[in-house]
């Protein structure tokens, strides 16, 4: 039977995973993780399987994972100038981001505005690496450290940062460096082993898992942020509250699947490529954003001259195809692109995300293709009208 519908929004949320969904209904009845009886230990070994297996997602220790409840509460928690190593306290003065990080990070977390400096980035996307390094450097010390938070790979364009050059950087200006990883996890690889980051953000419900469920990963535990929520000693006092645990599951089973999904991740490229060759065909004029870099192997973004996204992104739905007219996370507002303003294409610019999977298949791009030709058919008809 042919598809019906094509679901093309994967950087807004990954369709649950059959493994997920299991490993969530297995724990629906489980105890307390925190009771000392047998069936708390039992439920106890459930949290902490899968916290290997998130671990093990990014080539990090498992002692390293504190579960949180979403990406956005894990850059609250790390944003932030209070940090504690062992009794002692740790204070970062001055937060650095990019123009074009999600806005949990943007929106610095627990820093004040008037602490916080933004690094412009180029027409890709990519930060200003010598604006970052020059930043750094006139850093003053004697009142903290310098703290850095970027993406790893940009929600709406895809784009890669370098983010093993700006660790270097980060690193030679003695300051710590927090890498959302968000939109990269499962989509390429990462070792927090090889030194990658100090600390990293990550999402369940991008990879496959539920939503409600995310996590801090530290390259080790020495110091660590002050804690956002307070409470019982859960997540060894980083993050109190009984532990979510059919989501804390399902968000394992999710971390094992895209680890091995990362071998075929070339196959969802192609896919990709397609869609791409398709939007160049269909629409010529069409602007794809940032690739002129490195992106994910599953996201595109492009703009149509005189197609409004809004009105495009109505006309895909109505023709069966889900994609985003930007980033989901504006409580389904649909406005002028921060990240695109950020490149230097203005804000008035409107555009399409189409972010696929390992599931998405032919069918799923014939139907793109379809209401697409529909879209640059209208499109072409009111020009002549004119």
């Amino acid at each position: 039977m042919a598809a019906t519908r094509a679901y093309l929004d994967y950087n807004a949320s990954a369709p649950l995973l059959e493994e997920a969904r299991s490993a969530m209904i297995a724990a629906l009845g489980a105890a307390n993780p925190s009771s000392v009886h047998t069936e708390g230990r039992a439920a106890r070994r459930l949290i902490e399987d899968a916290r290997r297996d998130v671990a093990a997602l990014v080539n990090a220790k498992a002692a390293h994972v504190v579960f949180t409840s979403g990406a956005t509460e894990a850059a609250a928690t790390l944003l932030t100038p209070d940090w504690q190593m062992g009794r002692g306290t740790v204070r970062m003065s001055r937060l650095y981001v990019s123009e074009a990080d999600h806005p949990c990070v943007l929106n610095g977390g627990r820093f004040p505005a008037a602490q916080m400096t933004r690094i412009g980035v180029d027409r890709n996307g990519i930060a200003d690496l010598d604006e970052l390094a020059a930043v750094l450097a006139a850093h003053d010390k004697t009142d903290g450290l310098p703290l850095v938070a970027i993406h790893a790979a940009n929600n709406e364009t895809g784009v890669i940062q370098p983010v093993e050059r700006i660790a270097e950087i980060v690193r030679a200006a003695g300051g710590v460096l927090v890498i959302d990883a968000v939109q990269a996890a499962g989509r390429i690889l990462i070792d927090m082993s090889a030194g990658y980051a100090d600390y990293l953000i990550l999402s369940s419900h991008k990879i496959g898992g539920p939503k409600g469920v995310g996590a801090i990963v530290a390259a080790a535990d020495l110091m660590m942020p002050k804690p956002l929520i307070n409470g019982g000693g859960q997540e060894k006092g980083h993050r109190a509250g009984t532990e979510n645990l059919p989501a804390v599951a399902g968000f394992g089973a999710a971390a094992r699947q895209a680890l091995a999904g990362l071998r075929d991740i070339d196959l969802v490229a192609r896919r990709r490529d397609q869609i791409e060759v398709l939007v160049k065909t269909l629409a010529p004029d069409a602007e794809i954003f940032g690739n002129g870099a490195q992106r994910l192997a599953n996201t595109t973004f492009f703009a149509i001259p005189g197609v409004k996204a809004e009105t495009a992104q109505i006309a895909f739905d109505l023709a069966g195809v889900a994609l985003s007219a930007g980033s989901a996370c504006s409580s389904g507002k649909v406005g002028p692109s921060h990240v695109l303003k950020a490149m230097g294409f203005g804000d008035s610019l409107g555009a399409l995300r189409v972010s696929i999977g390992h599931a998405t298949a032919v069918e799923d791009i014939e139907l793109f293709r379809a209401a697409l030709a529909g879209i640059a058919g209208r499109r072409a008809g009111g020009e002549k009208a004119a």
